[in-house]
Formats: C-alpha cells, sequence, structure tokens
C-alpha cells in the first residue's frame, strides 16, 4: 500500500512539474520548414497603372518564431573535469561557480577528446566524422571523415538561426577551416561568415599567442591596438568586442533574440597570464600532482560532483611519482601549474564580464547560455617536463630544467610559450583515467557543462547526471528556440542530426535518458558506451605523436559506469561476452558514422600531401602588404635549399625595417635592415644565428639576396646561409639545425613581423624604403 501511495505522489510530482513547465511561455514552434534560405514571399498587394489604383505589401521576412530566447554558447579549451571550483577543483573560478548556482550542474556530459572535432560536433549536431572532422586539420588526410572540410550537408546551427532571422556572432578560436584555406585566397565559405556567423572576431587555427595574435575580422587580418607593454592580451580584447557586439544588438532591436558562441583560445597552450595572477597561486601546488588528485577527489565528493561510492581511478604508472622528482624539477613543474592556474583564473575573469554584460541585458532572463568547460580533458602535450617553449616542444626537441629555469620569472609571458608536464594534466581529470586525446577514457571525453535559463531553470543550483555528448546541443537549441531543423540548407540535402535534446533535464531532474549509446575515436583511441557500460581501448600517447603503435596487439577494458562512475575498475575478464558484445558494437558505430579508415600514424600525418594555394610551385614573387600569410600558405622552405632576392629602394634616412620575416620570438627568421646594415637572423627556438652585412645599403635600388644550402640528409639538418649585396658576398655562416616542422603560431609577411618578432633587435619593424618585390625560389635538396 506504502508503495503504491508513493507511486502516485512521484507520478503527481511529475504531472505538476510538466504542468508548470508548460505555463512558462515558450517559443512558438514552426511548422512544416523544408528548407532555408526560404524563397522570396509573393506580392500579396495590387499592381495598377499608377500607385492610387495600387495596394502596398511589403515582405514578410524571416523572424524568430515568439519568445525565443538569445542563446550564448561559451567553450573553453583544454579544461580538465576537476580543475575549476565549480567541479570540485582546485582553481577559484567565481564567475563560473555563480551561473551554476543560478543554473546546472552536468556532470556527464562529453566531447570528442580533442578540439577541432569536438567543436565540429558542437555547431553541426553530427558526430565528429560524420562532418568530415574526425581529427585536426593540421593532420588531415584525403578521406571524407578525416579532411576537416565541413561538408554543407552538415549546415552548422547558425546557419539555420540566420536564415531564421537571429543575428549571429562567433568570437575567440576557429580550428573547423582546413589549414589551407586560412589564407586571404580563401575560399571563405568555410570561414566562419561562411559557415553562418554573421560577424567573426577571432584565430583560424588550434592556438594563437595571446600577447601577439594572428587576429581576423570576419575575413580581414587585424592588429592588435595595444602591445603587450601596454597591456594588451588578446583574451580582453575578445571579450570586449564580444560585449560591444552584444550591446549593439540590444541597443538597436532590444526584443530580437542573438546567437553568440564564445571560444577563447584560452587555457589551450601557450599559457599566456601576467604574473598579478599567476602570483595568486604561489605555493598552493607545492604538494604535487599525486596529492592534487586526492584533494580534488575528496573535494568532489563533498560537493556532491560525484557519487559517495565513486573511488579513484587508479594513477598511471606512466606519470613520474612526485615524491621521485628532484628539487629543481619540483620547483620548474610547480611554476608552470601555478602559472596555467592563473590563465585559468583570468579567463574565469573575462568570462564574468561577459556574464555580466548578458545579464544586464533587457530579456537577460530569456537567455539561454549553455557554458561547455572543456572541449576535451586536460592537455599531457606538454611532455613528461613540461616547456616555455611549446613549439620547440612539438617540434621534438627537448630543453633542458636548468635552461628552462633561468627564464622562471618569465613564466606566462610574451617571450615564453609555456605548457605544464602530465602529471598535472592527470591531476586536472580527477578522478577520471587518462588525458587530452584519449577518447578512450572519461580522462579525455568527460568535461563538465553548466547551463543557465532564468526564465525556464528554477532547480538554482542543480546536478544533472544524464549521459550528454557535444551532439545534443543543436537540438537542444532548436527546442529551446523552436526552430526546425530543415530538410535542406542553401538547396543542399541535409544529413539527419546525430544529437537528440536534453531539454527535459532543465525542468526534471530525473528526466530519461535521451542517449544510451555513443562511440568515441580520435588517433585510433576507442570506446563505445551502452546502457551504463564502456568498452575502450587506450591507442596511442599524446606526449609521443612520433609513435604508430600499430593493430595488431590490442588490449581492450571494460568498465561498469553504472555502478563506478570514475572508469576505476576494469572488469573485462570478469565479464567478457559483454566486452564482445561492445566491441561488436563499436564496429557497428564506427561504419554508420564513416569512422574508416583508422590512422595511428602520429606526428606522420602532417607530412601528407594537403591541398595548398601554393600547388606544385617553386617559384614565388610578393609585394609590401602581403602579411598574415599563414605558414602553410607561404613557400615552404623547410628541409631543402632556398634563395629569397628582394628588390629595394631606398634613401639615406629610410632604409631599415623588416623585408621578410616568418615565426616569431618562438621561432623564425627575418631579413632585416637595421642601422643600414641588412641583416639574417635564424631563430632556432631561442638559439640565434645573425648574419650581419659587411657593406651598408646604397642609396637608390639594390638587390639583397640569401642563399640558403641545405645540408640534406633528412628533416632538420644544418644549412649554409650567404648574405649578398648587389650580387656581391657580403656574410656567410652555418646554421647547424634547422626547423623541421614548423615554426609554430606566427605567420608569414613581407615588410613587416607581425605578431611575436622574430628577434627583439629591429631598430625600425615596418620598412621604411620601398620594396619593389620579394623573390622566392625553392630548390631540391
Amino acid at each position: 500500500m506504502k508503495a503504491s501511495i508513493f507511486t502516485i505522489l512521484i507520478s503527481l510530482l511529475l504531472t505538476l512539474s510538466q504542468w508548470a513547465f508548460c505555463q512558462t511561455e515558450q517559443p512558438t514552434k514552426q511548422e512544416g520548414i523544408d528548407k532555408v534560405p526560404y524563397d522570396d514571399p509573393k506580392f500579396k498587394g495590387k499592381i495598377g497603372r499608377t500607385y492610387k489604383e495600387s495596394e502596398m505589401d511589403w515582405p514578410e521576412l524571416p523572424s524568430p518564431p515568439e519568445g525565443a530566447p538569445n542563446v550564448v554558447i561559451i567553450l573553453l579549451d583544454d579544461v580538465g573535469f576537476g580543475m575549476t571550483s565549480t567541479f570540485g577543483g582546485s582553481i577559484p573560478t567565481p564567475h563560473l561557480d555563480s551561473l551554476a548556482n543560478q543554473g546546472l550542474r552536468y556532470n556527464r556530459f562529453h566531447t570528442t577528446a580533442i578540439c577541432g572535432p569536438s567543436r565540429a560536433a558542437l555547431i553541426t549536431g553530427r558526430n565528429h566524422h560524420n562532418c568530415g572532422s574526425g581529427f585536426l586539420a593540421e593532420w588531415a588526410t584525403g578521406f571524407p571523415s578525416y579532411t576537416t572540410m565541413i561538408p554543407k550537408a552538415t549546415a552548422t546551427v547558425a546557419k539555420v538561426m540566420k536564415y531564421n532571422g537571429m543575428n549571429t556572432s562567433w568570437f575567440g578560436k576557429n580550428h573547423n577551416t582546413p589549414d589551407w584555406e586560412t589564407s586571404a585566397v580563401g575560399p571563405f565559405d568555410r570561414w566562419p561568415t561562411g559557415l553562418g556567423f554573421d560577424y567573426f572576431y577571432g584565430f583560424n587555427a588550434g592556438e594563437t599567442h595571446q600577447y601577439y595574435p594572428v587576429i581576423f575580422e570576419n575575413t580581414v587580418p587585424v592588429e592588435p591596438d595595444k602591445t603587450p607593454e601596454e597591456g594588451y592580451h588578446f583574451q580582453t580584447d575578445m571579450t570586449d568586442k564580444a560585449i560591444a557586439w552584444l550591446q549593439q544588438q540590444k541597443s538597436i532591436a532590444p526584443n530580437k533574440p542573438v546567437f553568440m558562441y564564445y571560444a577563447p583560445g584560452a587555457v589551450h597552450a601557450p599559457h599566456h597570464v601576467r604574473k598579478e595572477w599567476s602570483d595568486k597561486f604561489k605555493g598552493k601546488f607545492d604538494h604535487g600532482w599525486d596529492k592534487e588528485r586526492e584533494i580534488v577527489y575528496e573535494r568532489q565528493k563533498k560537493m556532491g560532483i560525484i557519487p559517495q561510492d565513486a573511488e579513484l581511478s587508479p594513477r598511471n604508472e606512466l606519470v613520474p611519482q612526485w615524491d621521485t622528482l628532484g628539487t629543481d624539477e619540483k620547483k620548474f613543474y610547480t611554476l608552470l601549474y601555478e602559472n596555467f592556474a592563473g590563465y585559468l583564473a583570468f579567463t574565469d575573469h573575462e568570462v564574468g564580464r561577459l556574464l555580466q554584460a548578458i545579464a544586464e541585458l533587457p530579456d537577460a532572463d530569456n537567455t539561454l547560455v549553455m557554458y561547455i568547460i572543456g572541449d576535451n580533458g586536460a592537455s599531457a602535450e606538454g611532455g613528461l617536463q613540461g616547456t616555455i617553449n611549446e613549439v620547440k616542444a612539438l617540434n621534438g626537441i627537448p630543453s633542458s630544467i636548468e635552461e628552462n629555469l633561468k627564464k622562471a620569472d618569465e613564466i606566462g609571458g610574451p617571450e615564453t610559450e609555456p605548457h605544464f608536464p602530465i602529471g598535472w594534466a592527470f591531476a586536472g581529470n580527477t578522478p577520471f583515467p587518462w588525458v587530452k586525446q584519449v577518447a578512450s577514457h572519461f580522462g579525455g571525453t568527460r568535461n563538465p557543462m553548466v547551463v543557465s535559463w532564468p526564465k525556464v531553470i528554477k532547480d538554482k543550483g542543480g546536478i544533472r547526471s544524464q549521459f550528454l555528448h557535444l551532439i545534443d546541443v543543436v537540438p537542444t537549441i532548436l527546442e529551446a528556440t523552436g526552430i526546425e531543423m530543415p530538410e535542406y540548407v542553401e538547396g543542399i540535402k541535409q544529413r539527419p542530426i546525430d544529437g537528440k535534446s536534453f531539454m527535459s533535464t532543465f525542468t526534471n531532474t530525473d528526466a530519461p535518458e535521451i542517449r544510451t549509446t555513443q562511440y568515441f575515436e580520435v588517433f585510433s583511441n576507442r570506446a563505445l558506451y551502452h546502457d551504463g557500460w564502456v568498452a575502450a581501448h587506450q591507442h596511442t600517447l599524446p606526449w609521443r605523436q612520433d609513435l604508430a603503435p600499430g593493430y595488431e596487439n590490442e588490449v581492450w577494458e571494460l568498465y561498469h559506469v553504472a555502478e563506478d562512475f570514475s572508469e576505476a575498475k576494469n572488469v573485462a575478464d570478469k565479464y567478457p561476452e559483454k566486452l564482445k558484445e561492445l566491441q561488436a558494437m563499436w564496429e557497428e558505430e564506427a561504419e554508420k558514422y564513416h569512422v574508416f579508415p583508422l590512422d595511428d600514424r602520429g606526428a606522420g600525418r602532417l607530412s601528407v600531401p594537403k591541398p595548398s594555394p601554393t600547388g606544385d610551385r617553386t617559384k614565388f614573387t610578393f609585394y609590401e602588404g602581403a602579411i598574415r600569410i599563414p605558414e602553410t600558405a607561404a613557400p615552404n622552405t623547410k628541409n631543402t635549399s632556398w634563395t629569397l632576392e628582394a628588390m629595394l629602394e631606398t634613401s639615406a634616412d629610410h632604409k631599415d625595417g623588416v623585408i621578410n620575416a616568418l615565426g616569431g620570438l618562438g621561432g623564425g627568421y627575418s631579413l632585416y635592415v637595421k642601422d643600414g646594415y641588412p641583416t639574417f637572423i635564424y631563430n632556432f627556438f631561442e638559439d640565434n644565428t645573425i648574419i650581419k652585412s659587411s657593406q651598408q645599403l646604397p642609396d637608390g635600388m639594390a638587390s639583397v639576396k640569401l642563399d640558403v644550402a641545405y645540408d640534406g640528409g633528412g628533416i632538420g639538418k644544418g644549412a649554409t646561409v650567404t648574405l649578398y649585396l648587389n650580387n656581391q658576398k657580403v656574410g656567410e655562416a652555418h646554421l647547424e639545425a634547422t626547423v623541421g616542422g614548423r615554426y609554430g603560431i606566427d605567420t608569414f609577411g613581407i615588410g613587416v613581423d607581425t605578431g611575436s618578432p622574430v628577434t627583439e633587435d629591429y631598430s625600425a619593424n615596418k620598412f621604411e624604403g620601398h620594396i619593389v618585390e620579394v623573390n622566392i625560389e625553392l630548390k631540391k635538396g
């Protein structure tokens, strides 16, 4: 009898909850929409011989459904589940705390384990392979799921919003334009403005220098309006632009809902933040990463972020034990994490400014904010020892602890590009195993999410534990706004949305699960979730992208995550049939969502031939104004011999400045004139070789020429560089080594060294004379 009464009460409460939600004014849902853009409306007036016999009829333009909310998606980069104070971490994020206390925390939300694919899934509502984004643009291959060329058949949510009358914007990181399409020649249909966003202010890459960012406004390169010395930081700049855009929209049309995608480069490396922020964490992490895991785990249980019976996953044996490290190692590794903590705290401060601007909107209560804390788990790409020159590390060149500590006071500043070692990444993903890139385990794929919508969400501070994925965001936005996903977008038949709306969870703690099955794959790291079980295979190491382990001896694990929240117990031996069942399901899902072919070549994929605006050319001519050209669209002078000849026209007082530069302070080269002397600097990751002409540049027309004779025999070998002035040899030096992979996050330019400068030794950056032309020729060998 008691059970019967209890059942009746539960049923009544659910009914009342649903009734209350229905009483909240919801957007009017569209009906019968099968394509966007819509056909031009028919004229319903009357045309007579003159206006006196005629009747006007203004065309009715598309507008959002009545009651549709503003939608703001906030996406951070490379944040582990256990980093923010909002989810039990040790880094204070008071603004995120405040938003969560007014909304909902989601503790079973999932990403793809890597940034570009996660972002593609987020904005399209399709699994990442299904929208051509199986991995990153830099590692793209010519298979449909790995081109990183988002198909027109998987239109973004912004395009649907835009054609339904909502103004759309994108601020910050864009890692969804193919590497080779990010130059001034485009094409631009896969830039944000071609993907449905009316306005874009940000960078087109996996990362950027936060003090010297490579910024585009829509499709036009722009430079920061201040220097680092004057306080410039891209996070502040993009937040200012986002707030200004939002306020302008609401000043002109306060009742018109808007769609904003705010995606900082933070807290992806390089971890750039001023010392006033990192100094707040002095001594806070001296206990090391092993103790940090235990501290965060206990806090998460106390806060109710994880179940009370959740166990801390076993420590990874590949991570050095903190207590075995030397004094200098502990000092350097702690400095790197203090710096990162300052960066995340600073990011929370900047996002807080945006949230405050949202709170001041005339329709703030009808604003849906979906704040996803990381596009994957914490990153172990800093390697076993961490670095203050990330690009150097990614090129496989180590730095000693002693060398790094010489720059201890500069960590986080403009002249460093820091990333912490792997131990902090594992700690940052507490309580889960593994890290970013490892899509087989929750340390790579489980990220926190906070959702706020004051008009609808009344369970302030509530926790939701339904199993969700990035692909579920788009259908949730569509349901919330009352906008239908059309069958055709711009004449292209659309692939079905793979996600499902989780709007039911906004008003019901116990809303039924919408996602009972989900596959994962990145770099051949694989998993299959189904009805509370996870089959997992960890394949590659994020800090050894030069390895290709092969597929001969794969070992799969099995977790019963319905009972084992943190993947602490591998039960593969106990339930071998269940493991086989899930492995077979993974194969089915992989076929369905176009995962194949698997590819574990790691860094080898960087050398796979890709489309390029340079084609097979070996001769290039550039003129003044050719700046902000990405490395992938510039002449590839790495691992080969090449020549450069610049024709210059100068006068006595106007000779100095940059002729050609590529890269930045972390690594690159520059040909410039200082005090009238042509000079070449090769910056091999801060090991500089300088060749200064023995003669000054004469007045009038002159030729400055470089001849780079590569030693050959492999990648990153040395070269002999000879400098000529009017065909007369005026300098020579031998480079012991050259950059074999990439110069990094800076760009190629003629007449000025934009972004992070290759050297600080310029007497003038912008060339004072006239560059008639610069000719570059690549040679074999």
